[in-house]
């Protein structure tokens, strides 16, 4: 074969290479007691072209709201906000290439208004927060990929300071340090994060190992570490506010408090997601009614925020929203206007735009991003 032959052989499987790689599995968790949405749904993505092609849904569920999936994504998990007393969570296995979801089985979360679930990069436990119940469980995860009765569930207790939504303890996020030794547990009701010391070979897993105080009305909700594991960040639901940590062997120490919203502000405060781009640059936090925009800061070298902008989500109530790991994409899953809206990053000054690409489906609140092969 000639060599100008085996050039163009040689492009032609580049080309399809990266052809391939540019597809991605969306995954949409979703409200269904609106009646406007029947479950999960799963998409293909294209992070040249910002396109969606949908794939497949799993259907006949209550409220699988959040998901996680499995480090090797063969598996996927979703919390099911059902009545009181109904809490639950339920383990798909996952076809990549179809997008196909398998139920497994589903268990009781131990505690009603489950709200957000991850887990280990082993696969040794799930780790699920009741919103409604005060507190997170942990259930252990079986080779098969099901899930196993609880072992563990931590119950807060209020610290009878609250009015209204602070009335009572609200767990809202169960977040694992990267090096996956210890567990972060956003309380919203009673305004603190609690960190536990993780052993997966314990009977009982988790063991407290700090308490983090914050202002009184902020709400911890979100929480995310930063790609160089040396900073964590805590999007407050209630005042809006972001917090930055430093991190080092299981001890967060408070860097700075930086406000989400614009000077002068006088709607709700009502903020719900928080997410650093792939490259440990921006920041973004989402605030629902009244303010319905992203956020958005660079992160300076010392783990400090800057505002550097905002961004309408042309919707209402941005529950949640996700980069692609190409850093091309956000996209924001407006849980009240039933849509999800794909803007472009610039990767240089972290801004967004308009696509002018959008999915309509009914109340969005979880998206996750998932190989296509």
């Amino acid at each position: 074969m000639k060599p100008t032959v085996l050039i163009c052989c040689f492009l032609m499987i580049l080309s399809v290479m990266k052809a391939e790689a540019q597809k991605l599995n969306l995954l949409i968790g979703t409200y269904t007691k609106a009646g406007k949405s029947e479950g999960i749904y799963v998409y293909e993505f294209d992070t040249a072209t910002g396109k969606s092609i949908y794939k497949n849904k799993a259907t006949g569920l209550s409220n699988p709201s959040y998901l996680a999936l499995s480090k090797d994504e063969n598996f996927v998990y979703a919390v099911n906000e059902a009545g009181p007393g109904k809490g639950a969570v339920s383990a798909f296995a996952f076809d990549a290439k179809n997008g196909g979801l398998t139920l497994l089985n589903q268990k009781p979360s131990n505690g009603d208004g489950p709200c957000y679930v991850s887990l280990d990069k082993e696969r040794k436990h799930l780790f699920v927060a009741n919103y409604s119940g005060g507190s997170f469980s942990v259930l252990p995860v079986n080779k098969d990929g099901s899930l196993a009765d609880a072992v563990q569930t931590i119950t807060f207790k209020s610290n009878g300071l609250g009015k209204g939504q602070q009335e009572k303890p609200h767990a809202h996020a169960a977040v694992l340090t990267p090096d996956e030794k210890y567990l972060y547990v956003s309380d919203l009701g009673n305004d603190e994060i609690l960190g536990y010391k993780y052993i997966s070979k314990a009977t009982s897993p988790l063991s407290s190992n700090q308490l983090i105080k914050l202002p009184a009305g902020s709400g911890p909700r979100h929480f995310e570490f930063h790609p160089n594991k040396k900073f964590a960040y805590a999007v407050q639901e209630l005042s809006c506010d972001v917090v930055a940590y430093k991190y080092k062997k299981g001890h967060l120490s408070f860097l700075q408090n930086i406000s989400g919203l614009p000077e002068g502000y006088t709607g709700r405060r009502w903020a719900a997601d928080i997410h650093i781009s792939p490259d440990g640059k921006f920041l973004y936090s989402s605030n629902r009614d009244d303010a319905n925009d992203i956020a958005i800061f660079s992160i300076q070298k010392d783990g400090r925020l800057n505002s550097v902008g905002r961004q309408s989500t042309l919707g209402r109530a941005p529950r949640n929203f996700v980069i692609d790991p190409s850093g091309n994409f956000l996209l924001v899953a407006n849980q009240s206007s039933d849509n999800i809206i794909v803007f472009k990053r610039d990767k240089n000054t972290g801004l967004l735009s308009d696509t002018g690409e959008k999915l309509e489906i009914g109340a969005p609140v979880c998206l996750k991003f998932a190989t296509d092969n």
